[in-house]
């Protein structure tokens, strides 16, 4: 059975908004019942934000009425329904006013878990300013003791997909330049970061 986009998210969501049984939510995203379970006594997946399955077109509100009204109805994934990539027009990334104070945290999680992404490639990711990212990264952020790393994905910043492309982008070039070592790690200097900063600036822009 084909699964949903992030899985263990999606089930975060299912359990919080649905009337779904243990067993339908693991059968659904592709998962043991028992982290099910253990997702929904707080035990794992802590402070993840559920990802919805309805509004991502992967699951129809009456899909989720079946499964509620029988316990044994297995839930079927909407697969003509999955949202296609399209096209985005160049210029700043418009992000919801509500979302907006969530890109402190998606930086650092990319500061953190990217780090061979340039502050271009992150400001073009989630649509912030490189003056931002420097605040984060040298900690002087005005909420710099509040800001927790959280991915961008699952806050709805940005994609898996742009994610996945900024990251091949950059490993491909920091390959050609010989400045990955094993497992992809960067062996450039905060000097050499300055510099490809700027030259990825003059690239894109």
């Amino acid at each position: 059975m084909t699964q949903p986009l992030m899985p263990k998210a999606t089930a975060v969501w299912l359990i919080e908004n649905t009337g779904l049984s243990f067993e339908q939510i693991a059968e659904f995203c592709g998962i043991h019942e028992l982290e099910v379970k253990a997702i929904a006594d707080g035990e794992v997946a802590v402070g993840m934000v559920g990802a919805d399955p309805v509004g991502n077109g992967q699951l129809t509100r009456a899909e989720i009425e079946k499964g509620e009204a029988d316990p044994n109805y297995k839930l079927k994934i909407a697969i003509r329904d999955l949202p296609q990539p399209t096209q985005r027009a160049k210029g700043p990334r418009y992000t919801p006013v509500t979302k907006r104070g969530d890109k402190p945290d998606a930086v650092a999680w990319l500061l953190k878990n990217n780090p061979e992404l340039s502050d271009a490639q992150i400001s073009r990711l989630i649509g912030t300013t490189k003056p931002t990212i420097q605040s984060v990264r040298d900690r002087t952020h005005w909420n710099a003791q509040n800001i927790k790393p959280r991915n961008p994905v699952l806050l709805g910043l940005c994609t898996q997909r742009e994610l996945d492309e900024e990251m091949t982008r950059s490993r491909i070039a920091q390959a050609k330049a010989g400045r990955l070592g094993q497992g992809g790690v960067p062996l450039a200097t905060a000097a050499d970061d300055d510099a490809e900063i700027g030259a990825d600036e003059d690239v894109e822009g």
